[in-house]
């Protein structure tokens, strides 16, 4: 392809998302519409040269009839570039719950699987501005503070995968316009007229809003901005986690007095954050209930929420994963536990782990003598064998194995700021 201005532009700002030392191996998401046909080749040419191998993916939901087709099409352009392309296949979806929700996030799952499998350490997505002008109204509508408004993000690590978004400030028009200077088309997806989708509401409605000068870049230049609310608000988290946090065995413990001392927006943020470090939860609790529980707190009661069990008094507030939550989770004993334990001992059939919980108690006489509350070591993992209890370290019942957790105190204050 022949080189013209508006092309230079768009593949500078494609390699500057990139950054100065891109991975050898990078993957491109490609569904066959406008924005990622445009990034697909954009990427193809901006990696001439450079040593790095691009391999493309499609992930086909198995929700429209059309869609093995459209990926047969993404996979004949792929080899016309010479790019490696493969397609994946959801089939979880069981016709309840939101659907574009799971559809999204089995995406990103199948995706960071795939790249892992392949040894690629990233994967560029081509959202535009007007993607990121739909979020924020989005989430608007749902009543997101600021993190929820800041956006999408144009670089962050999740599931061992970096994501990176070449085109979030480009528009939608532009990469057309790319597209039919050099005589690429493109798929139309019908879903994206069903207005039983709320993306698609919303981008009908900015057509009005618009007119009123809250056009896409504006809206997407709004959540720019509060991008940069965010991580100083992150910042300032971290340095609170820093001075009145600590781990201890899975729990974490919270200075009370100095907890109450924090600018309001800061406890909500640190005690969010452990409850969801506590129960591996990808989203926080909504606001409304994460306020019923920091009262509670406040006044000594106990509460439970996201999974987990909150206990107070003067001196400390107590975040400890909740025994209902984890008494049906059980897993062999040399796999992780409840995704964040994992027990090293004689691994044998016919053992398991499970949470120690009452059963447990009444078979370990002597755990009071750990000094860890019986709420946390309910809910604390132990080996079984059917309904004897084999070891569980943590109660002080070791018979030669040992309680591993996969994360600490650093892990708690450095997960806190948005990677």
């Amino acid at each position: 392809m022949q080189l013209d201005p508006q092309d230079e532009l768009l593949l500078q700002s494609v390699g500057n998302s990139l950054g100065a030392k891109p991975p050898k191996a990078i993957g491109v998401a490609v569904s066959g519409g406008s924005d990622s046909t445009a990034l697909l080749h954009l990427m193809h040419q901006w990696s001439g040269g450079t040593g790095v191998t691009l391999h493309a993916v499609t992930v086909d939901h198995g929700l429209r009839d059309a869609a093995a087709g459209e990926a047969k099409t993404v996979a004949r352009i792929c080899a016309g570039l010479g790019i490696d392309h493969s397609t994946l296949r959801w089939t979880g979806w069981d016709g309840k719950g939101n659907l574009q929700d799971q559809a999204r996030r089995a995406r990103y799952r199948l995706m960071a699987g795939w790249a892992r499998e392949r040894g690629i350490e990233m994967i560029a997505l081509g959202h535009t501005v007007e993607d990121q002008a739909e979020t924020f109204l989005m989430r608007l509508a749902r009543g997101s503070g600021v993190d929820g408004l800041s956006g999408m993000a144009t670089r962050r690590v999740s599931d061992g995968v970096t994501w990176v978004r070449p085109v979030l400030l480009q528009r939608r028009q532009d990469l057309r316009d790319y597209l039919q200077r050099h005589g690429v088309g493109w798929i139309d997806d019908p879903t994206n007229e069903d207005e039983r989708f709320d993306r698609v509401k919303i981008r009908k409605a900015m057509q009005v809003l618009a007119d009123l000068g809250l056009d896409a870049d504006r809206l997407a230049g709004t959540a720019q901005d509060l991008q940069f609310a965010r991580i100083a608000l992150e910042q300032q988290t971290r340095e609170a986690a820093e001075r009145i946090a600590t781990v201890e065995n899975g729990d974490v413990v919270l200075d009370h007095m100095q907890y109450r001392r924090l600018p309001v927006e800061i406890g909500a943020r640190l005690f969010s954050h452990a409850l969801c470090w506590v129960s591996s939860a990808e989203y926080r609790p909504r606001r409304m209930a994460l306020i019923d529980a920091e009262y509670s707190a406040d006044i000594g009661k106990v509460s439970t929420l996201h999974g987990c069990l909150i206990t107070a008094n003067k001196n400390e507030i107590r975040i400890t994963r909740e025994y209902q939550a984890v008494k049906q989770t059980a897993c062999p004993t040399d796999e992780i536990w409840d995704n964040r334990w994992q027990l090293i001992g004689p691994h044998e059939k016919g053992l398991e782990l499970r949470a120690f919980g009452a059963k447990g108690l009444a078979q370990c006489p002597d755990w009071r003598a750990t000094g860890m509350p019986r709420t946390s070591l309910l809910a604390s993992p132990a080996v079984w064998r059917k309904d004897s209890l084999i070891a569980a370290p943590l109660a002080g019942l070791g018979n030669g194995w040992l309680t591993k957790p996969l994360f600490g105190l650093d892990h708690f204050i450095s997960s806190i700021i948005s990677h």
